[in-house]
């Protein structure tokens, strides 16, 4: 057996016996069935056939959402009107956390859209399903458990607003649109609308507001901070939290390869053929056998899943001529021209920006960060970069990548309460 493959062999059987310990935790948790499905009656996620009249962030429907943790909130799941990387109007949902601590800053209660890292593809593995559950088991490591509860809990227990989107096509019908920096921070910023305008918001329309998101929510809300001044320019946006962006999908695709998180590049292929249907030709040439059945099976599972069968791959195991996914893309024009847009930089975000990053990251390349905090620099924007000093830890493991979420959201949270009292804010520009 080759040196890599007793790495791959001996990294899978960890992660089954660490899935199979979430599993019994899981059932000790209460976690549902084999469907796995959330409280919420099953056509919640289901949008109209015509989407009602209205403007991004007009709510569609609204419900109660029974919270299967301890978060110091009231919980209200919603249904309301985006738009695609298009334009085209969509229904996206998600879930307004009201905290019931008290707002003792000055003016009105502020509030916070918070973009979560990733999750996964599959309807499952929806923020606002796993809200309810705390963690969706299905047999046998169909597994996922809400982990953002810990921003959000921070983010609460100082008497913010909290909204969290579940994104594009995750719960409600179609394809995630995973990594779609545009989409993706469109349905941010909507949220954020959607929960101002929810009757009996503790966060009224006009009040200040905060993008919040580290990694795969990181370049949600980095997509959002660049989109804001023309797509929202009603919002009082105060900041953006930008935490560990995967600003360069080039950049980061090269990083994944042969990581735990190799698979996650299968949920980008799913959506870029679900938003780029002229795209869709151009991929299934370029992938194996293995890659297109690689794209068929992830574009229903959560990560922990995705991790177990196609973690510490290489990218080049899934194309047609052995060449990194980002060589195949680049290989033809028109999805090289896709994915030069998803590159954040272009545009300056109109609020302070905070970015963090490490050299100990091993899933978000901190080049890449760094590169597009310049970008951002030249044009204008107020941007500070804290740069975390943590060791390497098993590089590959994203163990890294989750040290630094860790470590730099203490400072984040300082950050933030600045924005919200108007203090000056730092730069490193």
């Amino acid at each position: 057996m080759k040196q890599a493959s007793r790495r791959q062999y001996r990294a899978r059987r960890r992660l089954e016996a660490a899935a199979t310990a979430l599993a019994a935790v899981a059932g000790l948790l209460g976690a549902p069935g084999p469907a796995g499905a959330a409280t919420s009656a099953p056509d919640f996620y289901t949008p109209p056939a015509s989407l009602p009249a209205g403007k991004p962030g007009d709510l569609i429907r609204t419900e109660p959402s029974p919270l299967g943790l301890p978060l110091p909130a009231k919980a209200t799941r919603l249904m309301y009107r985006s738009t695609d990387v298009h334009g085209a109007p969509i229904a996206v949902t998600g879930t307004m956390l009201a905290p019931t601590a008290a707002w003792r800053g000055s003016g009105p209660r502020p509030l916070v859209s918070l973009a979560i890292g990733t999750h996964g593809q599959g309807d499952q593995c929806a923020p606002s399903k796993l809200l309810n559950t705390a963690v969706h088991y299905r047999p046998p490591f169909d597994l996922m458990a809400g982990y953002e509860v810990l921003a959000m809990s921070s983010l609460l227990s100082r008497g913010y607003a909290v909204v969290v989107t579940d994104y594009q096509g995750l719960g409600t019908p179609g394809t995630h649109t995973y990594l779609n920096p545009v989409a993706e921070g469109h349905a941010v910023i909507d949220a954020a609308r959607a929960a101002q305008r929810l009757p009996g918001t503790p966060a009224p329309a006009g009040g200040p507001v905060a993008f919040w998101g580290y990694s795969q929510g990181g370049g949600a809300a980095g997509g959002a901070a660049e989109a804001a001044g023309a797509y929202a320019p009603e919002l009082d946006l105060r900041g953006s939290y930008v935490g560990a962006a995967p600003t360069d999908l080039a950049a980061l695709s090269d990083k994944l390869s042969g990581t735990l998180l190799s698979g996650v590049l299968g949920y980008y292929l799913n959506g870029l053929v679900a938003a780029y249907p002229h795209a869709a030709p151009i991929i299934q040439s370029g992938l194996n056998r293995a890659g297109k059945a690689m794209l068929q099976r992830v574009a229903g599972q959560c990560v922990v899943e995705t991790a177990l069968d196609y973690g510490f791959h290489r990218s080049g195991d899934f194309t047609a001529h052995g060449e990194s996914i980002t060589a195949m893309l680049n290989a033809n024009p028109e999805t090289r021209a896709i994915l030069a847009s998803h590159r954040l930089g272009a545009i300056p975000p109109s609020a302070p920006v905070l970015m963090s990053t490490g050299d100990n990251d091993d899933i978000v390349p901190a080049s890449a960060v760094r590169a597009t905090a310049a970008d951002w620099c030249r044009r204008g924007a107020t941007v500070r970069v804290d740069n975390l000093q943590l060791p390497a830890v098993l590089p590959g493991t994203a163990l890294g990548h989750i040290a630094n979420y860790l470590a730099a959201t203490p400072a984040a949270l300082d950050w933030l309460a600045g924005r919200f009292a108007e203090s000056p804010a730092p730069s490193t520009c």
